[in-house]
């Protein structure tokens, strides 16, 4: 059962960053000279939600047996953030539908006191947001991305299957309350939601938010979708919202994959993660673990590292930091994502919620 971080092995929340000192930060660099500074980790592949290109309605998901404790996860990351990382997302599925959740940010929080991350951050379907968010900003989270990919809340709940969307909303109201700035994250859905993108930029804008359009991605059974009908290519997006906004590129990092543009009439920033037409895979500089402890160097190619059977090895990290830096050692170029009439499939079995978005 988790019982969450408070336990006899455990960095209690106010303790000193352990092993962080600098001569033990040695950083994370693959075989194409891209440092690793950004750690992607998914709690939990459940979610409340069973959105339409993510997963099947009818989910079988993994044995709690087989996740990391939160514990383990709070020791992974630390291991990371020992190596250099600087950026840590939490993600899922929904990760903060895990039990007990909290104190696994509570305990990460630490590493921002200490200056040894520089943020902490996490993606979320906005379910949980109000029940939340003050804690969330009060352990220094300053910033979440909530995926949402409609204002209809009819087309929301054919989209999210399972969504309450008056519920997202009043999560993102909590959120901007206790001061978190907001991005939302949209996936781009031919026939489903191409006519309304125009709609979410203008009401991005006139709640202060910045948003991000997102390609489909090739990831899972989704339960006899077809891949291709939902594609569009974030080119055609771009292009017709030219014709109304005044879109002129930025030079602006998050640390992620999103190239930004400035909405002039609304002063915002519209991200484009397009790993279909135009991918991003030069400058990647993060890696995925899955919520039982695997390594994915690339989130569109199978090679993973075993970091779960590393962290049960020894009470020591010297196994757990040895796995991390073979595995970073193979870090491929790029993806191997392609859609098109011959590949309607999924270009890799494995679910986003299992991955970490």
């Amino acid at each position: 059962m988790d019982i969450g971080i408070a336990h006899p092995h455990a960095l209690p929340v106010d303790a000193a960053p352990m092993g962080l000192a600098a001569a033990d930060r040695a950083p994370l660099v693959d075989p194409f000279g891209r440092t690793i500074s950004y750690l992607r980790v998914s709690v939990t592949d459940r979610c409340d939600f069973r959105c339409v290109y993510c997963m099947a309605e009818e989910m079988t998901f993994l044995p709690k047996v087989e996740l990391l404790t939160l514990e383990e996860l709070d020791r992974l990351c630390t291991a990371f953030i020992r190596h250099g990382v600087r950026k840590l997302r939490l993600t899922g599925g929904e990760p903060l539908v895990r039990r007990n959740v909290m104190s696994l940010f509570r305990s990460l929080s630490r590493h921002l006191r200490s200056g040894a991350l520089e943020e902490l951050t996490l993606t979320t379907n906005g379910s949980q947001l109000s029940r939340f968010a003050h804690e969330l900003a009060d352990l220094g989270i300053r910033r979440v991305n909530v995926s949402l990919d409609t204002l209809d809340p009819d087309r929301f709940a054919a989209i999210t299957r399972w969504g309450k969307f008056d519920k997202v909303m009043a999560g993102i109201r909590a959120a901007q309350a206790a001061g978190l700035a907001v991005k939302i994250n949209a996936v781009a859905l031919k026939g489903v939601n191409d006519g309304e993108l125009d709609r979410m930029l203008a009401w991005c804008g006139e709640e202060g938010l910045d948003m991000t359009l997102i390609e489909v991605m090739p990831m899972g059974d989704i339960g006899g979708e077809d891949r291709l009908d939902q594609y569009l290519p974030l080119s055609q997006v771009r292009r017709d919202l030219s014709e109304r906004w005044t879109l002129t590129d930025i030079p602006y990092k998050s640390g992620g994959p999103a190239r930004y543009v400035r909405v002039e009439e609304t002063g915002r920033m519209l991200g484009f993660i397009t790993p279909l037409t135009h991918n991003f895979c030069e400058s990647c500089n993060r890696v995925r673990v899955t919520c039982t402890g695997q390594l994915y160097m690339c989130l569109g190619q199978d090679d993973h590292a075993d970091l779960r059977a590393a962290l049960r090895a020894a009470d020591e990290d010297g196994p757990l930091d040895a796995a991390i830096a073979e595995a970073i050692g193979r870090k491929p170029k790029g993806h191997d994502f392609v859609i098109d009439r011959d590949n309607t499939g999924p270009a890799v079995a494995r679910h986003m919620s299992v991955t970490g978005g």
